[in-house]
């Protein structure tokens, strides 16, 4: 990293100087030139303005050793001691990423009377779980959590933390992050480790126009967050391996300043990453009214109807039925995308899906390079013939 330095004495005219930059980072206070925060570090008023007015000066980079940090952690997500099957698949990776680097693979819970799911973690090829077993944690808040993992990490080091993108890990990785003084990369789609035991972690930019290949090669550990159905979860053994390790922390770690009054229990509703089939309707939906024959075809192949984006932002479908990367991870079974286009955004949320569908009248749209079996033609001409064959054949099978 860099920084840009004002020699004051050099700068001569201001205002010609301010005119350089495209970005409105240069302006004048108390008759000197300052650089604020819209700066974007392109360096034209080092090269354009008068000599020597501006200079980029780069800074002094801390060095690290890493082979003082060793391991690949996964934090155990649950709610009342229920474990979050995002956590499994986390442990598959760490597992092949671990192997790469000949590194121990770890497990961090926290929770009250959580003996029996540190030993369920045991069937999965984990070398330690680190249990942190206190009344003060039967439920997520946020400092005492944040405190037993910084404990966790000050003591044993891991290389790296994977952390699952569920809305406790949405919270606790950038705490942790920040308490800890290193980066955090959300939302990867992809995750690997080179041999100097730097993470690899791709992501989604810009929108999903480009894949991120983003590196944290001076601190330690490194953290990422992964959301569910992204990465593949490994088979329960039906031995054990490891062990689990009881941690404590200081009771005063343990205080928290928000206090839990009631809770009430939230009923319980499908979700669309849990779906084995899913019906997809993209902007070639002309009407509203049209999405009853999708849900009809979801219906029949016991699936759910899901859809993109344009079709939230019209208030025809709820955010929660969105597929992609402003919305949901599924991955499942079937996927049948009725007039979608197919951008990186819808696609980066679906593209692990076992059998890909795709009914599109444009065919040069992007997601026929997605799916596995294309049709090209009129979503109004197919669903209906669609729809006609299964029903005749359920009635025929009866």
């Amino acid at each position: 990293m860099g920084k840009l330095v004002i020699n004051q004495d050099k700068v001569g005219n201001i205002e010609e100087l301010i005119g350089i930059c495209p970005f409105g980072a240069l302006e004048e206070k108390d008759h000197l030139l300052q650089i604020n925060a819209a700066c974007k570090m392109c360096k034209l008023c080092v090269k354009k303005g008068p000599k020597g007015a501006v200079e980029y000066i780069e800074e002094e980079v801390e060095s690290i050793d890493k082979d003082l940090w060793k391991g690949i952690a996964v934090y155990v997500d649950h709610i009342d001691g229920v474990i979050h099957p995002v956590t499994f698949e986390l442990l598959g990776k760490a597992r092949e990423l671990a192997e790469k680097i000949h590194h121990p693979v770890y497990a961090v819970m926290m929770g009250h009377e959580i003996k029996s799911q540190c030993e369920e973690l045991l069937h999965y090829d984990v070398d330690k779980v680190f249990a942190y077993d206190e009344q003060e944690l039967d439920r997520f808040k946020m400092e005492p959590y944040t405190n037993a993992f910084e404990d966790f990490v000050k003591k044993r080091k891991p290389c790296a933390i994977l952390m699952g993108a569920t809305p406790v890990g949405r919270q606790l990785a950038p705490r942790l992050a920040a308490r800890v003084k290193t980066g955090l990369t959300a939302d990867c789609t992809i995750l690997d480790i080179n041999e100097n035991t730097d993470l690899v972690q791709i992501r989604p930019a810009f929108g999903g126009n480009i894949m991120a290949q983003i590196l944290t090669p001076n601190h330690r550990p490194q953290m990422a967050t992964v959301r569910y159905k992204v990465m593949d979860a490994p088979e329960r053994s039906e031995t054990i391996h490891g062990q689990i390790i009881s941690c404590k922390v200081g009771s005063g770690k343990l205080e928290s300043q928000v206090s839990v009054l009631d809770i009430i229990p939230k009923e319980k509703e499908q979700s669309i990453e849990g779906a084995e089939v899913l019906v997809v309707a993209g902007r070639g939906v002309k009407k509203e009214e049209d999405l009853g024959m999708l849900k009809e075809l979801a219906g029949l192949l016991g699936g759910q109807l899901a859809c993109t984006r344009p079709l939230v932002e019209a208030g025809w479908l709820d955010a929660k039925c969105q597929v992609g990367l402003s919305g949901r991870t599924v991955r499942p079974k079937l996927i049948i995308a009725c007039g979608v286009s197919g951008a990186v955004q819808f696609t980066a949320g679906m593209n692990n899906s076992d059998q890909i569908i795709a009914i599109n009248k444009d065919e040069n749209a992007p997601i026929f390079k997605t799916a596995h079996y294309c049709l090209v033609g009129d979503l109004y001409d197919i669903i209906p013939g669609l729809l006609h064959q299964i029903k005749e054949g359920k009635r025929i099978s009866a």
